[in-house]
């Protein structure tokens, strides 16, 4: 047993978690607008795909309000907050799920903590000013997520003397800073940010040395879901990723991942059960 506290819930992190990605955005590169409708999130719609991923094997849903995809604009601090306060609320009223909270907003991850967000979840590492001292102060686990400048400009020729290292040294100046600002490192959860400021052969790298991540003693979170690298090595458009991504799970797996983010929950939580149960030598229930 490996128990890892995400607000009110407790999860077994000795094993693979799925994420489902709920993107309450109009905008996100894979399946933004299917929760909107006139710009407007649709509760009803939200709390039936929340539904669907809990019942095909998620244990963690990741909310975000701010499409993060290769050249996005970023949205307003009170965009983001009508767009997933509702969402988060609603969820966790319904629901006995983690909810994670995909956000680099100071006041949003306040919020979200209060409404009962279980996990911060930030693309840019708390990063943002008063970011860290606002996730010290929810007590809550922080997914601290590797990424090359900024959504806008990360995909502009990406250069690392050494991606591994450079992501690592990242990882080590990240883990200080937040152990400086009282959030404790067993607390912590890493992100090596497949896609965020790295070429495909950076992924690559990334994808075949999982394992080396785990030196800092941390829980570890992939997300490679329908992202470009499939396209680029599969040539296939965004929806028909799948069998590229769940490759990548079965590596996560394979090298000790904690949670991996996808779209498609249902035949990732198979993926996982099968590798599961391949590793051990036996049925997993």
């Amino acid at each position: 047993m490996r128990e890892f506290q995400f607000g009110t819930r407790t999860l077994d992190l000795s094993y693979t978690h799925v994420m489902g990605i709920l993107n309450v955005t109009p905008d996100s590169f894979s399946d933004g607008g299917v929760l909107h409708n006139g710009g407007s999130v649709q509760l009803d719609k939200i709390l039936i795909q929340a539904e669907k991923m809990i019942g095909d094997g998620a244990t963690i849903l990741d909310i975000g309000g701010e499409s993060t995809r290769p050249g996005a604009v970023p949205v307003s601090l009170q965009e983001e907050k009508e767009r997933v306060l509702p969402v988060i609320e609603k969820i966790a009223q319904e629901f006995d799920v983690v909810i994670s909270i995909d956000t680099s907003a100071p006041e949003l991850i306040t919020e979200a903590a209060k409404l009962g967000a279980g996990l911060i979840n930030d693309v840019r590492a708390l990063g943002r000013e008063g970011a860290l001292e606002a996730a010290s102060r929810t007590d809550l686990p922080v997914c601290l997520m590797h990424m090359l400048g900024s959504p806008a400009t990360m995909q502009d020729r990406p250069e690392y003397a050494d991606v591994l290292d450079d992501v690592s040294d990242f990882f080590a100046e990240r883990v200080l800073a937040c152990e400086a600002s009282g959030i404790a490192k067993e607390r912590l959860i890493l992100d090596p940010g497949f896609g965020f400021g790295k070429t495909v052969e950076h992924n690559l790298r990334l994808m075949n040395n999982i394992s080396q991540l785990h030196a800092f003693g941390l829980p570890l979170l992939i997300g490679t879901s329908r992202k470009s690298m499939l396209g680029a090595v599969l040539n296939r458009e965004v929806d028909q990723r799948l069998a590229g991504g769940l490759a990548t799970v079965v590596m996560s797996v394979m090298q000790g991942a904690a949670i991996v983010r996808v779209h498609d929950v249902k035949e990732t939580a198979d993926a996982v059960k099968m590798t599961r149960a391949v590793m051990a030598e036996a049925v997993i229930k």
